[in-house]
């Protein structure tokens, strides 16, 4: 299968770090490389980094005639060594388009989607515990809780129970299993609200991937190799990421600790950068083209 990703907020995305051929830039989620090669014709440099073997192949298919581009295999998590194997003091802009991509979604074999049976898998780098691992092995207690936490899934005690009923009989192993036992969870008046398997889906899959620690610790470490003028453009498609996103871009433009009631600041933290705009949403038109798109938002942070 060809990795075909639609990226979202593209022309936005790109826009938003400011390009010019004196930066070096990092796209730490480069996937099918639609963001990667409109950035390596309007920047110096670009190291294009993604997990997945699939990605990286396809990568070096596609951006391996361009002389002003690196590419690795790693998470974008990694960015101080990544940048450090480099010998890269400093970059100019990072670009996270978070979530899954088309291909992962599209190609059955990856495990990703609630609307075709394939192996429970769901690992981005095809490495490490995989969904099934976690349906079979996990406690009760632990499986409702990363439902609540990661999915905000309302019935997570109910499909809890009803996995560890299931695997008392025979392993989990495929998607189709698991979201007919979601389906048996759920209340019939609740079924038409969307797919009961989307929550149980994105909780899983985050558990298995690791995506908000390892997004909590990008975060902060980007901002760190950052130059002065520097931007961090990221995509979300969930409240989670978003909601972390959001909170650490404000804590970083308003930094203070004082007491609301304090007439002035003594804590002496200064603002680190700024919002250049607020949040960007999908445009009704790319929508239409791509519905897939619509739970996405663009956050930058400008850094001092």
């Amino acid at each position: 299968m060809e990795f075909v990703h639609k990226s979202v907020l593209f022309d936005e995305a790109v826009a938003s770090l400011n390009l010019d051929d004196t930066k070096i830039i990092l796209d730490g989620t480069a996937g099918g490389g639609g963001h990667s090669r409109a950035i390596a014709e309007r920047a110096a440099q670009l190291i294009s980094v993604d997990q997945d073997p699939d990605a990286i192949r396809v990568l070096n298919e596609r951006l391996g005639s361009y002389s002003n581009v690196i590419i690795v295999h790693n998470n974008f998590a990694n960015i101080k060594q990544i940048l450090s194997d480099l010998n890269i003091q400093g970059i100019d802009g990072v670009l996270l388009d978070l979530g899954v991509s088309s291909f992962q979604l599209d190609n059955g074999d990856r495990g990703f989607s609630y609307h075709k049976d394939a192996p429970l898998d769901m690992r981005m780098s095809k490495s490490g515990i995989s969904a099934a691992d976690v349906v079979n092995t996990y406690s009760q207690e632990e499986l409702a809780d990363i439902l609540w936490r990661y999915g905000e899934e309302k019935f997570s005690r109910r499909i809890a129970k009803n996995i560890v009923d299931f695997r008392q009989e025979k392993p989990i192993e495929t998607t189709g299993q698991l979201v007919d036992i979601v389906k048996a969870s759920y209340p019939k008046a609740k079924m038409r609200d969307s797919h009961p398997a989307r929550k149980t889906f994105q909780a899983i899959r985050i558990e298995v991937n690791g995506e908000l620690d390892k997004l909590d610790k990008a975060l902060d470490d980007a901002l760190d190799c950052l130059n002065p003028g520097g931007r961090i453009a990221i995509i979300t498609f969930h409240s989670l990421e978003d909601r972390m996103v959001k909170e650490r871009f404000n804590t970083w433009c308003n930094p203070c600790t004082c007491p609301k009631e304090f007439p002035v600041c003594v804590c002496g933290k200064k603002p680190l950068g700024k919002l250049p705009f607020k949040a960007v949403a999908p445009s009704e038109e790319e929508l239409k083209e791509n519905p897939r798109a619509r739970s996405s938002r663009l956050r930058v942070f400008e850094k001092y």
